[in-house]
């Protein structure tokens, strides 16, 4: 059973990590600035076994953030119920500090697609959200963190810019934003956009939570920079330098550093977390 007295109730306006089962032993013998973790929903929706195990302990010493990767909020057809009430099962046994999800579509039909697709920013697409969110939050009984997409295309018939239609769905679903900081720099290097413009338009008073991450860098076949969101590197510099400019307008936040592809050994984790920390410091 878990001792629910120990848990913590929000996010500390700290450091954070993308737990991996293999830094088990050192987050809790050596955690440094890391103060929270964020585990993926889809991970831990089994019945028991070592991952629940682990969780447990884990949640006794950090706060815990829910990220869910498989709701497609942004799909067409009606939420899968029987995901739902698993996701219901895990939040109400694990009683995060967070809960969130992507703004995109990964299911059609009967299949799921293993990415998190774009959407065009229509009044349409908004209703399917925002009906989306609500079931959701109404379900859980708490609130949900939407999380900004990294794009590499716009779509033409969209009628919303990407802030506007986050401002709009926060104002009639009252779900919180979660302000991915790498995917403002993918987005707007890919589509040729201003970083700041972008972060000087989000609702900031909505950010619940704040990412950091790596990309890869590639080419299109113009010749144009693509960049593309692979969290598997170090954060760049320029990522950096965008999330100083964020938090000068957000104020202290919690901060995660997302690593899932070639996870590094935990001190390379635990310094970038380090540089997450130093960010938040006056």
């Amino acid at each position: 059973m878990l001792d629910r007295s120990r848990h913590f109730e929000k996010l500390p306006h700290a450091a954070g990590v993308g737990y991996k089962p293999q830094h088990f032993k050192d987050l809790q013998s050596d955690p440094g600035p890391v103060e929270w973790i964020e585990v993926h929903a889809e991970n831990y929706m089994g019945d028991g076994g070592r991952p629940l195990a682990q969780l447990a302990a884990l949640s006794e010493q950090f706060a815990i953030s829910v990220h869910g990767v498989g709701l497609s909020i942004g799909g067409e057809a009606p939420l899968d119920r029987a995901h739902l009430k698993r996701l219901k099962r895990l939040c109400d046994w694990i009683n995060p500090a967070s809960f969130s999800e992507h703004l995109a579509w990964s299911t059609h039909g009967t299949a799921f697609l293993n990415d998190l697709l774009p959407l065009p920013y229509t009044t349409a697409t908004l209703d399917c959200v925002v009906d989306h969110i609500n079931q959701v939050q109404d379900l859980l009984g708490r609130q949900m963190l939407l999380e900004n997409p990294s794009s590499y295309l716009a779509f033409t018939e969209s009628t919303f810019s990407e802030t506007d239609f986050l401002k709009e769905v926060t104002h009639r679903t009252s779900c919180g934003l979660l302000l991915d900081v790498n995917n403002v720099f993918i987005s707007s290097t890919n589509l040729g956009l201003s970083a700041q413009n972008y972060i000087d338009a989000f609702p900031t008073d909505k950010v619940g939570e704040i990412h950091v991450g790596g990309h890869d860098e590639d080419q299109d076949d113009h010749g144009a920079p693509l960049l593309i969101d692979s969290h598997g590197k170090p954060v760049v510099d320029p990522v950096w330098a965008l999330l100083d400019y964020t938090l000068a307008q957000t104020g202290t936040a919690p901060i995660l550093v997302e690593w899932d592809n070639d996870v590094p050994e935990w001190p390379v984790l635990r310094d970038e977390a380090g540089r997450a920390a130093l960010a938040l410091t006056p």
